[in-house]
């Protein structure tokens, strides 16, 4: 027997995120960490039910065991149903070989089952790496007011960035004329969001007929083959708060947004609850000799020290006449007592011993991978040790238990590299 939904979402939460390194080294990217007690997936989680979208599939594929454990039944989305709620999906495996997701639209393809026991009017489509509000509810209803068989939500970018997005160019209906993938010379502004609202029908025809396409992709296929079949497709502006966090730099910036004064992306709003699995910590503790200036302090925290214009994730402690500046520290990380930290990521669980000063001296290009760690930021990977009294300077990165024998002089210069095994738990 078919149930009955008028409209699904499927959110491709099995992305990599290589461009933020050791962060995600053991992690998918839509599990990472993301404003002190949240982690990127919940924002297009807690879209869905905030927009009354209550069956979302989500694909898995790399490193899902965080996620899996993160989503669970789906009880903090209010998602644990008997009819709908959340599945999570990792790739199908066959009796004979395993099939790996090997594009967006082959990974819906592969769940072209799942979706069909809900026989939806609509699918949504979406990314689980980006932090944005959107009520889908007004999107759908846009879709249905243009007949459309295909709508692409799409931001106005500035004209100079525009090559690095796929690009709509509409007729004054705001009907797509033309796809441009990352064009050198674009024709518009208009860039996709990578958020996609389907007729059922439509998608269904069209993955079937694709399917053979190596990489089957949304932006590279599925898209242009509805389009040229003659199925309307609309661009659905939206002007929103939204962040692609899928640099360090992204990342680093759009957790320090969320402490501005008046924030422009506000996790506080009545009517638009972000939710979470909260596990169950007691409240934090500043002591008497702490400092604490525009900060997210996560619940758990023990604050000992002094911070400026940082997140502080969940059940952090922070040591006695520690300073931490314009930094980033998640979940159970422990930093010593005298310590300096200056722009710096420290995933989970990393252990930072006293006297330890990150962040210091002048910039200096990466040695490894200077398009990831740059912007003077330094990064410590999860689990990660680093012993007392050391010096790291920007544009660095460390990961592993490291000992006092891998800083030469006390000191791991900026732009250097020092990633060793980090020891299973």
């Amino acid at each position: 027997m078919k149930i009955k939904k008028e409209m699904i979402a499927m959110l491709l939460a099995g992305g990599q995120g290589s461009r933020l390194g050791v962060l995600t080294a053991k992690v998918a990217k839509p599990a990472v960490s993301f404003g002190g007690k949240y982690r990127i997936i919940d924002f297009p989680l807690s879209n869905c039910i905030n927009s009354g979208v209550d069956t979302v599939g989500v694909l898995t594929q790399y490193q899902p065991l965080r996620l899996n454990t993160h989503i669970g039944i789906g009880i903090p989305w209010d998602l644990d149903r008997n009819v709908g709620g959340v599945s999570v999906l990792p790739p199908y495996e066959k009796s004979e070989d395993t099939e790996w997701y090997t594009g967006t639209a082959n990974a819906i393809y592969q769940n072209i089952e799942f979706m069909d026991t809900y026989n939806p009017d609509y699918v949504l489509i979406l990314s689980g790496d980006h932090i944005y509000k959107m009520d889908y509810e007004v999107m759908l209803d846009y879709h249905k007011s243009k007949g459309a068989e295909v709508t692409l939500a799409a931001m106005p970018v500035p004209m100079e960035e525009a090559g690095r997005f796929g690009i709509l160019v509409t007729d004054d209906d705001r009907r797509i004329v033309e796809f441009q993938e990352k064009p050198e010379h674009p024709n518009s502004n208009l860039a996709s969001m990578g958020i996609y609202i389907f007729n059922w029908n439509t998608l269904k025809e069209a993955l079937i007929a694709n399917a053979s396409q190596p990489g089957l992709d949304f932006g590279k296929h599925v898209i242009p083959y509805c389009h040229e079949k003659g199925s309307p497709c609309y661009a659905y502006e939206f002007n929103g708060y939204w962040k692609d966090v899928g640099t360090l730099n992204s990342y680093w910036e759009a957790n320090m947004e969320l402490i501005d004064i008046v924030p422009e992306f506000n996790l506080y709003e009545e009517y638009w609850k972000i939710y979470t699995k909260s596990d169950t910590l007691p409240p934090q503790y500043i002591s008497a000799e702490s400092e604490i200036e525009k900060c997210i302090i996560g619940e758990g925290a023990q604050i000992y020290g002094k911070v400026y214009n940082s997140v502080i994730g969940c059940g952090v402690t922070i040591g006695a006449d520690t300073i931490v500046r314009d930094s980033i520290i998640m979940n159970e990380a422990e930093i010593g007592k005298g310590c300096e930290i200056n722009k710096g990521i420290i995933a989970e669980n990393a252990h930072i011993g006293d006297h330890v000063r990150l962040g210091i001296g002048e910039e200096a290009e990466n040695d490894t991978a200077p398009h990831i760690y740059n912007h003077g930021l330094v990064t410590v990977g999860e689990k990660s040790v680093i012993p007392n009294g050391v010096s790291v300077g920007k544009n660095s990165v460390v990961s592993g238990i490291t000992e006092a024998s891998d800083y030469p002089d006390g000191f791991l210069a900026g732009g250097r590299t020092l990633i060793k095994e980090v020891a299973e738990a």
